[in-house]
């Protein structure tokens, strides 16, 4: 009997797989939505008067800035045009003579002298309080520090100008004297006695001022360092001074730098701490120590009583002058802050 042979069957057709059609994505969806979803949430009242606010307050910021320009450049124009000395070089200020002779040298001179000198003892101490308070110490030790320097803040200039008469100036012999031992022999710090009113008095004063305004912004801006490169820096085996200069100091470069023209603004403007502690002449001295020069803003406050209507128009002039370089101040900190970016942990 013949067995028949069975051929194996051929393998089971396997199912071909067609291609999933791509679903068309309804009107409306995309990745291009966000944005006009946000389109479509402006048109919501809200929306529409919080843009409106929003516009005109920048506006109203960009016409009034405008506005004091204009002001400032007619009245200035009015002055200088009657003017019988160069008003850039002149060591003189005697607006009511005929004819009137005015300049600002020395004014410029004071004003940048007495603010570097400000910025120079007030910004190291600020950062530095400012990293203690963030990172060194204790919660119940860095409160109260933080309460009283946020109190400096709010004293009147005028409470800084009293003190500084009646407390700092007597107390200023005794270093004007070691300053021209040691280092008399520069002239930057010659001595020759008499009350210590000088720039250098002045711009002490003026970084105790500053201090707790750069103090204030750099903490706030210490505080926001991601605690994450803090803690890597740590499990590479870094120090806390490492930790502070790798992570925490490249993050708040360009938050420093805004603080420091916040006090430096402070600083160029300052009138009756400056007016109570300077002796004004219009000269300018080789040495810090010795009493004599001015300001814009001090200049301004001792002549303005008494000055006819072309005497203000001479003193409306030093404020442009002090307006432009406050302008080109906060120019040149937008320009260091956009230039060092790219190297600031903001973007991380």
């Amino acid at each position: 009997m013949d067995i028949p042979t069975q051929t194996p069957d051929a393998s089971p057709p396997r199912p071909t797989l067609q291609p999933t059609p791509t679903p068309t994505p309804p009107p409306g969806t995309g990745p291009d939505e966000p944005r006009h979803a946000a389109a479509r949430s402006v048109t919501r009242p809200g929306d529409r008067i919080f843009l409106g606010l929003s516009r005109g307050s920048g506006i109203l910021l960009l016409v009034i800035m405008a506005a004091i320009a204009v002001f400032l450049t007619y009245r200035a124009s009015l002055a200088i045009s009657t003017d019988h000395g160069n008003f850039l070089t002149v060591f003189e200020w005697n607006t009511n003579t005929d004819p009137p002779v005015f300049g600002i040298a020395v004014l410029a001179f004071g004003t940048v002298v007495s603010s570097v000198i400000a910025m120079a003892l007030a910004v190291p101490v600020a950062v530095a309080i400012a990293l203690f308070l963030t990172h060194y110490a204790p919660r119940r030790l860095s409160g109260p520090i933080a309460y009283v320097v946020d109190l400096l803040a709010a004293v009147p200039s005028i409470v800084y100008g009293l003190w500084g008469a009646l407390i700092l100036v007597p107390h200023m012999t005794g270093l004007f004297g070691w300053l021209d031992t040691y280092f008399g022999w520069t002239g930057l710090f010659s001595w020759e006695g008499g009350a210590p009113r000088s720039m250098l008095t002045v711009g002490i004063l003026l970084a105790i001022m500053i201090l707790p305004i750069i103090t204030n912004v750099s903490r706030e801006v210490f505080r926001q360092v991601p605690r994450m490169h803090e803690e890597a820096a740590l499990a590479l085996g870094a120090t806390r001074w490492e930790v502070v200069r790798t992570a925490v100091l490249p993050f708040g470069r360009s938050g420093v730098i805004s603080a420091s023209m916040l006090g430096l603004g402070r600083a160029l403007g300052e009138t009756m701490a400056v007016a109570t502690v300077l002796s004004p002449t219009f000269d300018i001295q080789t040495s810090l120590l010795d009493p004599g020069g001015g300001t814009f803003a001090q200049n301004i406050a001792a002549k303005f009583g008494e000055a006819t209507e072309s005497g203000r128009d001479a003193l409306i002039a030093s404020g442009l002058v002090l307006f432009v370089i406050t302008l080109l101040v906060n120019g040149a900190a937008r320009a260091i802050i956009a230039r060092r970016k790219e190297y600031s942990g903001a973007a991380a």
